[in-house]
């Protein structure tokens, strides 16, 4: 199934968070209508169909709807509400548009996702597929952040890219690790251990000649012999 296409645009007639949904306004004919772009994905109508059904599948979907959907608060209902629904509903992150739940977390919107497949299919496409490219974590939470939200999401998109095998192989370090500095015995004999470096820029030399120096120092008699 696949879940892309061209942009798609969602609008509001009411700012999120504002306390105010599309189903409780009305407007007359001739008066201007405020809007407010809340959502731009990629998403096929056939997925957001998708999604819409498995809303009424879901209590707490279905509970949240009947919240937004309600002119004023309802105890009853926020009582079947747990957390974090109830804190998202209360703080206002939650709104709808066409029978969708959107998220709101500062200024993006997303689609709320309930399923499973829905979930796992969103990380495939994020993540996987080969225009894609199997990108680093920051990159693949970017694209996830814009596509759609569900609880604990963050959490399941690292667990889900630390499975990732390609992603693995892609992404492993060369070469050895690095290790802590070894503690350099002090020397019982002469020339038993030594530091070697090179000396430039003391020499004006010409083009025959050479201009920097090798010195080696004795770390025992700290003794030094300069190689040019």
């Amino acid at each position: 199934m696949k879940i892309y296409r061209r942009k798609n645009f969602r609008f509001s007639e009411w700012e999120p968070g504002s306390g105010t949904q599309d189903s409780r306004n009305t407007h007359s004919e001739g008066t201007e209508t405020p809007i407010f772009g809340v959502s731009s994905s990629e998403l096929h109508n056939e997925f957001f169909s998708a999604v819409l059904k498995t809303y009424a599948k879901q209590k707490k979907c279905s509970v949240l709807l009947q919240l937004l959907q309600q002119k004023y608060r309802s105890p009853d209902l926020e009582s079947q509400l747990k957390e974090p629904c109830l804190r998202d509903y209360k703080d206002n992150k939650c709104f709808f548009i066409d029978g969708l739940l959107y998220h709101r977390e500062k200024h993006t919107s997303a689609l709320t996702v309930v399923h499973r497949y829905h979930k796992s299919l969103i990380l495939q496409e994020c993540h996987d597929c080969p225009y894609v490219g199997h990108m680093s974590e920051y990159r693949t939470k970017e694209r996830v952040a814009s596509t759609a939200w569900w609880p604990k999401w963050e959490q399941e998109l690292s667990e889900y890219i630390n499975t990732c095998e390609r992603f693995k192989k892609e992404n492993r370090k060369h070469g050895k690790k690095y290790r802590l500095l070894q503690h350099i015995e002090e020397p019982k004999h002469p020339w038993e251990n030594i530091n070697i470096d090179w000396v430039t820029g003391v020499f004006s030399g010409v083009k025959e000649n050479f201009n920097d120096c090798r010195r080696i120092v004795d770390r025992f008699r700290k003794s030094v012999r300069c190689l040019s």
